[in-house]
């Protein structure tokens, strides 16, 4: 439960770099709860269980006598304010706990309080599910006629949203189980996974060291380190494949049950349908992505290998920074400073809003032994305020994630008065307001670049970035799809999900990156297709969708600030197509990933241009 509200970051090997020297700043949870043993959250997590229970005395059975009824409006209005009140309660228990855990999530005491009270919020939740599904059994027509009066119209956009599960829902028990089972099924999976990837050591110039920093460590100058990283990651990863094997195995069953029982048709419709997005929109943005490869992942590897006086680099050395370029390095104050006057230069509102998370605390910066890898902002609920988890470390690419999550943190800021219904924002828009951020943080970067090589190695980096985002994101995709439609014709072997890595892999980077020994195991530790099967799609979505979006905003600068503020404050409230319509943007005309993907040929452009003039 707690997963499926992160926004994690975490682009493969493309990790945190090494401890900076300055203190950095730890999130203060206290405005969720003032700690784990206080009496707060043993009294939430009562009134909770009672308030859920009378809820359902309430409410099991009368939905449709209440909507039949002549007060339908009041009535269904004040059921479904209890009911928004009740998933906020929740959500606030769920996110302190899930937050806490995330902090280190090797101490048994944050694993048993996480455990627990996720159990209890599930138990809770699970006597809530009657009411949706009452709700979709209701004629169109009766319920519509009584959300079109106050007080219920307040909610008709989250009742038109949730009818398009109608097709795919079970009746009440059957509900119920899955949602009870879920605590021992997949997400005691997901636990085991973050457990282990948290307790896994590499070995490196002598020192056992964690993910985070060995992930780092293939982005440093010197490629011995980068190769030894690479190495030990292969090596560690190699030795614990059975277990990355069992657990993907596992939860691909476990999704190919719910999907069967459900009747949905392909491995990902339920993630597109959670994404209120068409299979068709997604299989368009595949295509355009797939057959780019040649113009942009296999173009811009080729000039970089270049760049290293080599015909193609081993695949340690494809973060590598550029030879002959010092790597620039930013304290905490200095990323800070970046970032909010990146989000001034666009508008005032925007640093305001970002300005509160380094003001009051709401951001977890340093790496720490059991911390959660990557990063992420989570929205929490909206009688709170998001939280942001980093493992910073002073490049570049850590002020770019900064940016990155602080977009979406401002998002989440915004979209919260929505209310705990319609604050949520599909995954295909989520990402807007952080890609958007990370635009507008690199091109106040560049900017100030003080010379060619500095500006060459931004660009370079940004690039680089965009294949994170889109090429290499879409091929994960196709990696997950090819495991899951193999998965439904039974187990897969460690060697065999191996084998499916590296075909989609050599595809989507092209000759000019050679998948040594060892990269075989590399999907071992993407969190994203245990937590979110099928999710990293959001990311090419989200980046091509804002290169478009940015172009809009270079073209014309007049109003554009506040359709894209409407577009943040609209949360879960209007689909994506209503939401882009503003900006004369069509995300359904397959011609328009082509806009986004042309903005990533452009900048590689650049870099060639510059080589060609050196």
């Amino acid at each position: 439960m707690f997963s499926a509200l992160l926004t994690p970051r975490s682009n493969a090997e493309a990790a945190a770099p090494a401890q900076a020297a300055e203190p950095l700043p730890e999130w203060n949870l206290a405005d969720l709860y003032p700690a784990i043993d206080s009496p707060q959250v043993a009294a939430d997590l009562a009134k909770a269980a009672q308030e859920v229970a009378q809820f359902a005395k309430d409410y099991r059975g009368q939905v449709q006598s209440l909507a039949q009824g002549a007060n339908a409006s009041a009535e269904l209005g004040a059921a479904v304010q209890r009911y928004e009140a009740l998933q906020d309660l929740l959500g606030r228990l769920m996110s302190f706990a899930g937050l806490l855990y995330s902090g280190d999530t090797t101490d048994p005491v944050r694993a048993k309080f996480y455990g627990d009270v996720q159990e209890k919020v599930t138990n809770a939740s699970a006597q809530l599910l009657f009411f949706q599904l009452e709700l979709n059994r209701l004629d169109d027509a009766t319920l519509m006629a009584a959300a079109s009066k106050e007080p219920l119209s307040r909610w008709k956009p989250w009742l038109e949203d949730i009818s398009k599960e109608k097709p795919y829902e079970l009746e009440d028990r059957l509900e119920e189980l899955f949602h009870e089972k879920y605590i021992s099924g997949a997400a005691a999976w997901n636990r085991l996974f973050d457990e282990t990837i948290a307790s896994l050591r590499f070995k490196v110039g002598g020192e056992q060291l964690a993910i985070e920093p060995t992930l780092n460590l293939m982005q440093d100058l010197r490629k011995e380190t980068r190769r030894e990283a690479a190495e030990a990651i292969g090596q560690t990863l190699k030795n614990n494949l059975r277990t990355f094997s069992l657990i993907t195995n596992t939860l691909a069953k476990d999704k190919e049950i719910s999907d069967r029982w459900r009747g949905f048709e392909d491995v990902a419709d339920s993630r597109h349908l959670s994404n209120r997005v068409e299979r068709e929109v997604v299989e368009a943005l595949a295509q355009a992505v797939e057959a780019a490869h040649p113009r942009l992942s296999h173009r811009y590897y080729k000039l970089k290998a270049k760049w290293f006086g080599q015909d193609a680099l081993d695949y340690w050395d494809r973060s590598a920074p550029l030879p002959a370029t010092p790597a620039k390095r930013y304290s905490w104050p200095e990323a800070r400073e970046i970032v909010l006057e990146a989000y001034s230069g666009f508008a005032p509102r925007m640093a305001e809003i970002a300005g509160r998370f380094f003001e009051k605390n709401w951001i977890d910066a340093p790496v720490r032994p059991g911390k959660a890898p990557g990063a992420f902002s989570h929205p929490t609920v909206p009688s709170a305020h998001p939280y942001v988890l980093l493992n910073f470390q002073g490049k570049t690419r850590d002020v770019m994630t900064l940016a990155h999550e602080l977009g979406h943190g401002v998002h989440q800021v915004l979209a919260a008065r929505q209310g705990a219904l319609m604050a949520p924002t599909p995954l295909t828009l989520a990402e807007t307001a952080s890609v958007f951020g990370e635009m507008l943080t690199f091109r106040a970067l560049i900017a100030q670049a003080p010379d060619k090589a500095q500006k060459r190695a931004m660009l370079a980096s940004k690039v680089e970035d965009m294949l994170n985002t889109v090429v290499r994101q879409m091929a994960f995709y196709a990696f997950e799809r090819k495991v899951h439609q193999e998965r439904r014709e039974g187990e897969l072997t460690a060697d065999r999900i191996c084998e499916l890595w590296m075909s989609v892999q050599g595809e989507s980077l092209g000759p000019s990156i050679r998948l040594g020994p060892g990269y075989e195991t590399f999907w071992a530790y993407i969190p994203h297709f245990i937590h979110s099967p099928f999710y990293v799609y959001a990311y090419a979505f989200g980046d091509c969708l804002v290169n478009s979006l940015y172009g809009v905003y270079q073209n014309a600068h007049e109003g554009f600030a506040e359709r894209y503020f409407a577009l943040l404050e609209a949360g879960g409230a209007k689909p994506y197509g209503e939401l882009l319509k503003p900006f004369g943007l069509d995300a359904r005309d397959p011609a328009f990933w082509n806009i986004g993907l042309k903005m990533i040929e452009g900048l590689i452009g650049e870099l060639e241009a510059m080589e060609d003039a050196a």
